[in-house]
């Protein structure tokens, strides 16, 4: 936050997955909660954390599937973290998690953008065989290097962290050849390095300033001898 100097007059688009894997995300999610310049989108961290501790009863027999699938994704920590948090305010954090857009359009300078965590509703009727419903899709999906652009619209998303599609260390936004994909998931949300092959691939927070593409990437603990690694 410091290094991007957020104004009141600017807008922060967060696309998702602020909680699990620390302990400190649901301090994050409610700072975010508490600032009118934040537009977040649901991530599937938010949306396993919802089915377990708001949408299903513990008697649902998709229960005992949920609360593996979130813990397996590092939503334990979390989990015992919000038990010792007052019930109004974990209403006050369920609502704002519901109230949250799967996408966001915005333009900026005559660029159209689509803000997705996963992937974008209008290509939804493509994965209706895979997904059960448009939310699901629209957290769990992952784009994939060749998939086709939208018309004049690139897609910005996360989810998917970029050494899926690139290989940097430490992990980098990465902009598809055609330029209409920007994925910015640089691998923030791991507390060790990532597996990339035979060599350890260090994570760090990312942000893309659209007003001039300009990058912004977390200080983080990284080897200086990293940067030498080739795959």
């Amino acid at each position: 936050m410091e290094q991007i100097n957020l104004q009141p007059e600017d807008t922060l688009y967060v696309l998702g997955d602020v909680i699990d894997r620390y302990p400190d995300g649901i301090r994050i999610l409610r700072l975010f909660m508490s600032m009118p310049n934040v537009k977040m989108l649901l991530g599937n961290h938010e949306y396993m954390m919802l089915n377990v501790l708001d949408r299903l009863d513990k008697n649902n027999p998709e229960y005992p599937h949920a609360l593996r699938l979130w813990y397996r994704n590092g939503g334990n920590i979390t989990h015992e973290y919000i038990k010792h948090i007052r019930k109004s305010v974990r209403k006050e954090i369920f609502d704002y998690l519901h109230s949250l857009p799967l996408n966001i359009d915005i333009e900026v300078n005559g660029q159209p953008y689509i803000l997705a965590h996963g992937g974008a509703i209008a290509e939804y009727h493509n994965y209706m065989y895979r997904y059960d419903n448009q939310e699901e899709y629209a957290v769990w999906n992952r784009i994939q290097y060749n998939e086709p652009d939208a018309d004049g619209k690139i897609i910005i998303f996360g989810h998917m962290p970029t050494m899926e599609y690139q290989r940097n260390n430490p992990l980098e936004i990465w902009r598809s050849p055609s330029g209409g994909k920007i994925g910015i998931d640089c691998g923030c949300g791991f507390p060790h390095p990532l597996s990339q092959g035979r060599h350890p691939a260090y994570g760090r927070l990312a942000c893309l300033r659209l007003d001039d593409m300009k990058v912004f990437y977390s200080e983080e603990e990284i080897p200086e001898e990293v940067e030498e690694i080739v795959w």
